[in-house]
């Protein structure tokens, strides 16, 4: 089915940018012989996921417990939930499907009680778990303070557990999306680099092992000029790039593979009206918030794709895209760039993939509304 033919509001995946995106990952990764472990919550695809396997990825990052166990249950042999769990429910789910499929777990925790959970849930599976340390390198949401005493108390905790098994450091740079231009990023990827090493070396001159130093949001991993120390890469939205993306240099309009698909369905002197709303677009303004992006979006007709319109304005079922007197007519098809793929990926039962030839093939989102 051709893209104008389609039904809408429709979740449009251009596959040549997506392919593109993909590569520029690898690349990436090869050339600063780092493990790429992407994260798969922005697109939560099992096909996307197995093309960037066989692209080189050495395993998966997930963001919550039910989406892990969709890609350990479809075949993935090692997953990362970047995510600190300790309800004992969810973590007999994970340890029980790796212990079915013989996939590889890996857990992170940044506090006592996470530890003990972890151990607690290792020990009643029977099994060995990989734990990592989250390191708070900025953002303050999670991990612990890189130059107190905590991370070596919890290494060492891990180390000296008899289930679990230390596994490293993992750190998430995401206060890089409050920035204003690629250098201000460029920055902050330098400073959590130089924060991760400088752990790293102090546990090791006390005797622990850090096998893996792990780093992750797209805007530091495609704009560091250093990978030096780091062992590993985890950038998640770059699979799709969006106007985040955009906004902060890190990307150019030709390498957003995710668009809206939406029709006119109704037109009155300041607004086109469309079906895509808050239930399709995401009211969210980008990872953490940004102060850079006016609206919800920019939105463009199928046979003008260099005439940006904003999104001013969304309610649940309707966008409102401001014409500033432009004649829409009802029926019409616009294309919108949203502000953050990733949840408009998760608001989606399915998503289209649009070929070189320009027909559509309709996929699922396997992994839609895993928050749990």
């Amino acid at each position: 089915m051709a893209l104008h033919a389609l039904e809408t509001p429709a979740v449009v995946i251009d596959g040549a940018v997506l392919e593109r995106n993909l590569a520029r990952a690898a690349e990436i990764a090869r050339r600063a012989s780092v493990a790429l472990r992407p994260h798969v919550k922005t697109h939560k695809s099992l096909m996307i996921a197995a093309r960037q396997i066989a692209g080189g990825a050495v395993g998966l990052t997930t963001a919550k417990c039910s989406e892990a166990l969709v890609f350990i249950e479809n075949g993935f042999s090692d997953v990362l939930v970047a995510y600190p769990l300790t309800d004992p429910r969810k973590l007999a789910r994970l340890t029980g499907a790796a212990r079915r499929t013989g996939a590889r777990l890996r857990l992170i925790a940044d506090s006592e009680a996470g530890v003990t959970a972890l151990g607690d849930a290792a020990t009643e599976a029977g099994m060995k778990l990989e734990v990592m340390v989250k390191v708070d390198v900025g953002l303050h949401r999670c991990g612990v303070d890189p130059g107190g005493p905590r991370a070596l108390a919890l290494a060492r905790r891990i180390e000296t557990h008899p289930a679990l098994v230390f596994a490293g450091l993992l750190s998430h740079a995401g206060h890089a999306y409050g920035l204003d231009g690629p250098d201000a990023v460029r920055a902050v990827a330098e400073a959590e680099r130089q924060t991760m090493v400088t752990l790293a070396e102090r546990l090791r001159a006390a005797g622990v092992a850090v096998p893996v130093v792990s780093v992750g949001s797209t805007p530091t991993v495609w704009l560091a000029e250093r990978f030096d120390g780091l062992t590993e890469i985890r950038p998640g939205n770059s699979v799709f790039m969006d106007l985040t993306q955009v906004s902060l240099g890190v990307a150019r309009r030709a390498d957003i593979a995710l668009s809206v698909l939406a029709s006119v369905v109704s037109v009155n002197d300041r607004f086109a009206i469309v079906d895509a709303g808050s239930k399709t677009l995401s009211s969210d303004k980008g990872p953490h918030g940004s102060d850079r992006l006016a609206g919800y979006g920019l939105a463009c007709r199928l046979d003008r794709p260099g005439e940006d319109l904003p999104v001013a304005g969304l309610s649940e079922e309707h966008g409102f895209i401001a014409h500033g007197g432009q004649p829409f007519v009802v029926g019409e098809r616009v294309r919108i760039w949203p502000n953050h793929a990733c949840p408009v990926v998760n608001l989606a039962r399915s998503i289209v993939f649009l070929g070189p030839d320009g027909q559509t093939e309709p996929r699922p989102v396997d992994a839609a509304a895993c928050v749990a």
